[in-house]
């Protein structure tokens, strides 16, 4: 598969391929946008590495193999949960590029109660907890969005 080809192949890519295009670079320019490239794809997968490992895949906590490959599947689904939170409930907000621990330390451990009555179920939230404005900003944020369908 020829370069081009490489890099037509993902959206971000496609306006280094029109970058290309469009100014007639060198052959020497037209490598360094590639490696360039390939250095953002390399560290951009290096940071969900690291961010998995952090979310629980560090150490294989049981025996057997099923049971290794259904921790892996379940750290994988709270990368993916976390990952989306951040994209859809953080926007605007800094906890939007915290790292998991961050997160896990300042948002995920808030005191809450769920109180069902008339059948609603009602998150009620700590109010002398430091980010509870931002807990609740994202689950405004989450609400506003168009139900799926």
């Amino acid at each position: 598969m020829s370069h081009r080809a490489h890099l037509a192949r993902s959206s971000r890519a496609a306006r280094y391929v029109r970058l290309v295009r469009r100014t007639a670079l060198e052959g020497v320019a037209i490598q360094q946008i590639v490696a360039e490239l390939r250095h953002r794809r390399r560290a951009r997968a290096e940071d969900r590495i690291r961010c998995a490992k952090d979310t629980g895949l560090r150490n294989l906590p049981l025996y057997n193999f099923d049971q290794n490959r259904i921790w892996c599947a379940i750290v994988a689904l709270a990368c993916e949960i976390t990952a989306w939170m951040q994209l859809l409930a953080l926007t605007g907000h800094p906890a939007r590029r915290w790292e998991p621990k961050r997160l896990r330390f300042r948002l995920f451990t808030a005191a809450a109660r769920l109180v069902h009555t008339g059948r609603q179920t009602i998150i009620r939230l700590s109010g002398d907890h430091a980010w509870t404005d931002a807990i609740i900003a994202g689950f405004t944020r989450l609400r506003a969005l168009a139900e799926p369908g």
